[in-house]
Parts: structure tokens; sequence; C-alpha cells
């Protein structure tokens, strides 16, 4: 799994954080870029990958050692007792390597967790981070979050109440419509630069910079894992 701290060398980290503050020079809107590796923990992949393994053992020894046909407790040479001891040992087995499987191979929990409970869990966080981050609390209600989570492959633009105020929802689906896009035909350093220069156009005319604002956050990426 790409972790978010490994995506990113020193110059484009940099790169974004110039484009923060190039964005910022015209507005009084401050943006906040955040990279999460993941944004949910999905234990129930790990549970469906290990269970459909552990089934796929059963049947597999169930068929390499089978009963006979008198009922005598032979399975093919051995006993009864020791093949179901290595019926449920395989089962066990299978079962941890399925979800150690799961838990590591991107695709594989994507495979086994409903989209639907991937948008809940970026959602959240992304509400989670508006307020860790501190975006919610700038003096002039103007903060902007800019979320990308790289396992569920989602991204979120979240906005404070005077900028909703000002420009309105349809503004910031538009930046998110356009980071998703842009995420998947480059690297996300490009696809982050170019929505953070977007969001410093479409935000220059209502929430113009004036002389005395005051650079409240960090204009750095903030990279969790």
């Amino acid at each position: 799994m790409q972790r978010a701290t490994n995506l990113f060398n020193s110059q484009q980290r940099q790169e974004i954080e110039a484009a923060v503050t190039a964005a910022e020079s015209q507005t009084s809107c401050e943006i906040v870029p955040v990279v999460a590796t993941q944004s949910g923990r999905y234990d129930r992949a790990e549970d469906m990958v290990g269970l459909w393994l552990g089934v796929i053992a059963a049947i597999a020894v169930w068929l390499a050692f089978p009963r006979s046909a008198d009922d005598h407790g032979d399975w093919s040479g051995m006993t009864f007792d020791l093949g179901l001891l290595l019926m449920i040992i395989s089962i066990v087995v299978a079962f941890i390597i399925g979800a150690f499987a799961g838990s590591q191979v991107g695709w594989l929990r994507r495979l086994f967790t409903p989209r639907q409970q991937m948008e809940e869990e970026v959602n959240a966080r992304a509400r989670a981070i508006f307020f860790d981050q501190r975006v919610h609390h700038t003096s002039g209600a103007t903060g902007l979050l800019i979320y990308v989570s790289l396992y569920e492959q989602m991204a979120v633009v979240l906005g404070d109440q005077e900028l909703l105020n000002k420009v309105g929802q349809p503004v910031l689906d538009q930046l998110c419509e356009q980071l998703t896009t842009t995420l998947k035909q480059s690297h996300p350093s490009e696809a982050l630069q170019t929505v953070i220069t977007a969001a410093g156009q479409h935000l220059s005319a209502p929430l113009p910079r004036a002389a005395d604002d005051v650079n409240e956050l960090a204009d750095a990426l903030v990279l969790l894992d």
C-alpha cells in the first residue's frame, strides 16, 4: 500500500507549498492540502478474505483426503481424528494468511469493501481533519480543506461557513471534481497544485485578500499515515 509520506519528495512538497502561498496571495481564504494513506480501518475485508481462503482450504483438504465408502472412520489411509485435525489446521492457517493479505493488499481490500462504506469513512475523516488541522478556526471562517485519501482513491473539498456563504457548495464540488479527474491523469503532486491554483482563482473575487490579512495556517502539505 502506498504511504502518503513516501509519495512526495522534497521538491514536490515545496512546489505544493508554493502553490498554496501563491493562491493565498489572491484571497483571504486559508488553504490546507492534506493527503492521507487511508481513511478507514476496513476490518471486514480482512475477515472476508480470511473466510474465503478458509473455505477453499477446507474444500481442498476434503478433496485430497476423502472419506472412504465404508463407515470405519477411514480417511484415505488416515484416522478420522487425524483428518479432522488436518482440516482444522488448514482452515486456521488459511484464515490467518487471508486476513494478513486483506490488511496489506490494497486492491484485495477494496474488492471486499463496499464503495459506500469507503465514501462514508473518507467524508468522516475529512470532517475530523477539518477541525484537527484548525481549518475551522480561522478568524474570518474562510478555511478550505483539500483532502486526498490514497487507499480509497477519493477526495473531499470542505469550506468553512463564510467561504460557503460567498461562493456556495457548487464551487467546492467543482473543485473536488477537478481534483479527482486530475488525480486519475497525473501524480497527486500535480493534481494538488492544479486544484490549489484553481481555488485561488475562484476565491479571489468573492474573498479578496486584504492588505492586513495574516497567514493563520501553515502553507505546507500535511501528510498522514
